[in-house]
């Protein structure tokens, strides 16, 4: 590595004259500046360089998933960056702290200056949000309707473009969707496992109708979600069924996409799944930082404003209240649970399909 010919001086590197002069307040412009906007700003202003730096993390990934064929030694570089954007989200969680030592009179002094600036036009956010697939068709209805009403036509075309392209989620899915289940040597896994499924179902059920603390209209509810529960179990083993309840928003992945998963999380393991199976698990807690985030946004707001409209126009806390758990990407992956059974119930796999799915040296 070549040395720099120049000195290079800390605040010409970081250009801390742009950053640090960035902070100019709006209540200034009508009587004297709120103490508390300088907070309001700098919090928002780090949101956005932490958003530009998953972005960077992102966006790397989704070139290494887009290539015609993925190399399986690059899955450790894609973990590397996912754990980093879980460090950054945890670091955006934790920042609402700061931002709740300001009070709810406090927050009011400016507040009414920033009409109708929101976070809806966060652009970098809402790159975030397509690039990992959570694009218009999958969001809440207000927000489907509000997502590029808000925006300059500038950014609504890079955002609609965005739209067209795929996302992560399709290509991990698709992804998912290439690998190879197991159909060897005349071991049949599937087979192995809708009979042990179907034993755990039964012994559920049992439970259920056995529980005698249970009133009748309980034991109704709990039945019907048991038959719910082994509707979506039938429909791992039929594909028309699966799409079928696809359609119906069950589930997002694709049927090839969903066994493949299932099937890395019965086994990780076997050494062939221990990288997929720590990509899911960080696409995973991705999600769940992400809904804690907008969780705790929507308990701020409610904090600071109470039922009081957003700035942007919204229903402000319900709204944002609403998008914790509509707005979810990788849910599919936190519901594979309800399909693993206990390792004693999985069928031993036999030392050739042992062999096939390990590290061997002749």
């Amino acid at each position: 590595m070549k040395r720099n010919d120049t000195p290079v001086y800390y605040g010409d590197y970081l250009q801390l004259d742009k950053i640090l002069g960035a902070q100019a307040f709006q209540s200034e412009k009508y009587g004297e500046p709120a103490h508390d906007e300088m907070l309001f700003i700098i919090v928002h202003q780090v949101y956005e360089l932490w958003f530009k730096q998953v972005l960077h993390e992102l966006n790397a990934i989704i070139d290494t998933f887009s290539q015609e064929r993925m190399p399986d030694d690059e899955l450790i570089g894609v973990v590397h960056r996912l754990h980093r954007i879980i460090q950054i989200q945890q670091l955006m969680n934790d920042q609402i702290s700061v931002m709740e030592t300001m009070t709810p009179q406090q927050f009011l002094s400016f507040r009414d200056y920033l009409v109708p600036a929101s976070g809806f036009q966060s652009i970098q956010f809402k790159r975030l949000e397509i690039s990992l697939g959570l694009k218009r068709e999958y969001r809440i209805d207000f927000d489907k309707q509000s997502f590029f009403n808000r925006l300059t036509d500038k950014d609504r075309e890079l955002l609609e473009a965005l739209e067209n392209k795929s996302s992560l989620f399709e290509l991990v899915d698709e992804w998912l969707a290439r690998m190879p289940l197991l159909e060897k040597d005349e071991f049949a896994f599937w087979q192995h496992y809708k009979s042990a499924a179907d034993d755990l179902l039964a012994s559920d059920k049992q439970t259920i109708t056995e529980n005698e603390t249970l009133s009748d209209k309980e034991k109704a509810q709990e039945l019907k979600d048991w038959q719910g529960t082994r509707e979506n179990f039938d429909a791992l083993f039929d594909k028309e069924k699966y799409e079928a309840l696809r359609q119906d928003g069950v589930f997002r992945l694709s049927h090839e996409a969903m066994l493949a998963t299932l099937f890395i999380k019965q086994y990780p393991e076997e050494p062939i799944f221990n990288v997929p199976f720590q990509l899911i698990t960080a696409l995973t807690e991705i999600d769940e930082k992400l809904t804690i985030w907008r969780y705790r946004h929507a308990m701020m707001v409610q904090r600071m404003l109470g039922t009081k409209i957003g700035t942007g126009g919204s229903s402000g806390h319900h709204y944002l209240k609403k998008t914790t758990e509509s707005n979810r990407i990788f849910v599919d992956f936190f519901n594979t649970a309800t399909f693993l059974l206990p390792k004693d119930m999985l069928p031993p796999l036999p030392e050739q399909v042992k062999h096939y799915f390990g590290f061997h040296y002749s």
